[in-house]
């Protein structure tokens, strides 16, 4: 039996992280998924857009983000794509910023979300197919 997918396509502007919230939220309503795993979910497709429109597009520059959703036995799967240059997040995703320990006013900016995001899924791939960036990533339900 093959897993019901949503789908969807966003402008990758920052304008439209609203809308991945209300795609993320109606798949958690369509399929039964408790609000704090939705909460959860949203996190981290808000992280994952955001860093595509600002790191690999580069804000104003255009492009699109899929976003592909599934329940997976207890899991919720999440495949996201880009045509922005290469990029695999997977080490992002599992090492904390190096100045997670020092007080909040010496941190640099950056990285905390990634990590963020990397503790509260399984990467289960990346890769780079033709023009197109693919990370797939599972989140345990609670």
């Amino acid at each position: 039996m093959t897993a019901e997918v949503d789908e969807g396509m966003f402008d990758a502007r920052l304008d439209a992280v609203g809308a991945t919230a209300s795609f993320v939220a109606s798949f958690c309503s369509h399929h039964g998924v408790g609000r704090e795993d939705m909460l959860r979910i949203t996190l981290v497709v808000e992280e994952l857009f955001l860093n595509i429109v600002a790191h690999g597009y580069g804000e104003g520059s255009g492009g699109a983000v899929r976003l592909a959703l599934s329940l997976d036995a207890g899991h919720v799967r999440l495949v996201c794509e880009d045509r922005a240059p290469p990029y695999d997040p997977r080490d992002a995703l599992a090492t904390a910023p190096g100045d997670l320990e020092a007080p909040i006013e010496e941190r640099g900016v950056g990285g905390l979300g990634q990590w963020l995001v990397g503790n509260l899924v399984e990467v289960e791939r990346y890769e780079r197919d033709g023009d197109v960036n693919r990370v797939v990533l599972r989140m345990p339900r609670r």
